[in-house]
């Protein structure tokens, strides 16, 4: 459990980052189907496998908590072998991140990537890595805001057989 203090103004907000809990499903759910729209069924099951502990990624899931507010935001972590522009072998990865729109630019991402460098230390990594849609202007920002530096545009491609 993390504290964070952030001085807004003349306010002072309490950020709570916690491991998230069985409780917070039902929270929890409707942030991913925000952040990831179109797949609710996949959510649903991807929820229910985490906290039933038969989850192989998101390897950890952490939740910012306010005062008076509730859960605000999640961050879904896990380690990879390798991660574009890292030089690994062993790379913590954001493989999502919200915040709920009504407190966004208030230090809830920042203290949830606060929180996900110290977990990607005890994993043995060095390094954080995260991707966002190619096209999106407001990923960069907020990447870029939260600390990370530009490694690369990855276009990805398949083909059935």
């Amino acid at each position: 459990m993390v504290v964070h203090m952030i001085h807004m103004s003349d306010a002072v907000t309490e950020i709570l980052v916690r491991p998230i809990q069985a409780r917070d499903a039902a929270t929890w759910l409707p942030m991913r189907c925000a952040l990831w729209p179109g797949a609710e069924a996949e959510h649903v099951a991807t929820v229910a496998a985490f906290l039933g502990g038969r989850a192989a990624e998101p390897q950890a899931v952490l939740v910012a908590e306010a005062p008076q507010r509730g859960l605000v935001g999640f961050i879904e972590l896990s380690v990879r072998s390798s991660a574009q522009g890292c030089r690994g072998p062993r790379v913590a990865y954001v493989e999502g991140l919200f915040v709920s729109p009504h407190v966004r630019r208030r230090g809830f991402g920042r203290a949830l990537i606060a929180a996900a460098e110290r977990w990607a230390l005890t994993q043995g990594c060095l390094e954080l890595a995260s991707d966002s849609a190619p096209d999106s202007r407001d990923g960069a920002e907020t990447h870029r805001a939260l600390g990370f530096e530009d490694v690369g545009l990855v276009r990805c491609f398949r083909k059935s057989l």
